[in-house]
């Protein structure tokens, strides 16, 4: 079972976490994250591994359920992000491993090994918790870490959706070693974005020594950073109010809030937005029948000159306006 025991505390695991390392023979896990569960695990057969023996512990948490014992491999946050889901996966395949076929009850065929990912709160979950709502729209995930991955892979992603004006969640921003980090990262947001984009730093999040701080992005390689913190950059909406972190939705372009929720001028409830898909085609052919080149509108929406042109040249049939939009998410 790759168990995702979120940032820690035992009020913030799932039911199904509790339960998963209470069935478990077997605990394997960083050593800091056997801390945290410690009040779980008595009695119970504990392997501690270090930082860096992912697949160490990844091949133990095989060996013993080969031995036919139950072993709950547990990560903190979610194992299926930056945890340890990935790795373990790896190991079982290049190990020869397939799914099991399970009988009527459940139960493998002789010899066979089921693998639960049973998730948990990420990091990203817990720190936007504790300082608001910065993750109401688009959001990503990158991490810094260049252990695994070439920095030239790391500087690209962190260019396209500075650019693509995502919210940000830096994982691994920064250890005693990797220090120059999270200061590329900000020379490539500072490319793009203001510097007075709303940053927040949190550390430990729900833990003993638990840290949030509010910056902007101009000052954000100056905050108190560490492996243990998880950085949270805006988007050009982002505010930071009253202590609070909030990213809109983006209601307040199609209704007036101010004035009671009524809709906008030119905009249906329940339908696209007029600058949507649709309205933006429209609006795409008319300007480029009133003579503006497909240089000049690549400029103007911030788009590739070769979508504008493929988009010209071999127009869609645009959606039914009026059908019933779904529930948006």
């Amino acid at each position: 079972m790759l168990v995702g025991i979120g940032p820690g505390s035992t009020e913030h695991m799932t039911a199904r976490a509790r339960a998963a390392i209470a069935e478990a023979d077997t605990i394997i896990g960083y050593v800091t994250y056997i801390k945290l569960v410690a009040d779980l695990i008595e009695g119970k057969e504990i392997v501690r591994k270090s930082m860096t023996e992912e697949l160490d512990r990844a091949i133990e948490a095989l060996e013993r359920a080969r031995q036919g014992k139950k072993v709950a491999l547990i990560s903190s946050g979610d194992a299926g992000v930056y945890g340890m889901a990935g790795p373990t996966f790896e190991v079982l395949f290049q190990a020869g491993w397939t799914p099991p076929v399970l009988d009527a009850h459940g139960v493998p065929e002789p010899g066979g090994i089921v693998v639960e990912v049973v998730p948990g709160a990420s990091a990203l979950n817990s720190c936007a918790a504790l300082v608001g709502a910065p993750l109401t729209h688009d959001f990503c995930a990158i991490s810094l870490s260049d252990l695994l991955t070439p920095w030239p892979t790391i500087a690209r992603r962190l260019d396209a959706v500075a650019y693509s004006d995502f919210v940000v969640a830096l994982y691994n921003p920064k250890s005693g070693r990797r220090t120059r980090q999270i200061v590329e990262a900000q020379r490539l947001f500072l490319r793009h974005r203001s510097p007075d984009t709303p940053v927040a730093i949190v550390k430990s999040a729900y833990r003993r020594r638990e840290r949030i701080e509010f910056t902007t992005l101009a000052h954000m390689s100056d905050a108190d950073i560490g492996m243990l913190s998880t950085v949270l950059i805006g988007n050009s909406n982002t505010v930071v109010l009253g202590g609070l972190m909030v990213t809109p939705r983006g209601y307040a372009n199609k209704y007036d809030v101010q004035a009671g929720g009524t809709t906008r001028e030119g905009e249906r409830p329940g339908r696209s937005l007029s600058t949507g898909l649709n309205g933006w085609l429209e609006n795409l052919f008319a300007d480029h029948a009133a003579g503006d080149s497909i240089e000049a509108l690549a400029q103007r929406h911030r788009l590739p000159v070769e979508y504008i042109r493929d988009t010209l040249e071999n127009p869609l049939e645009a959606a039914a306006q009026d059908a019933p939009e779904e529930a948006e998410a």
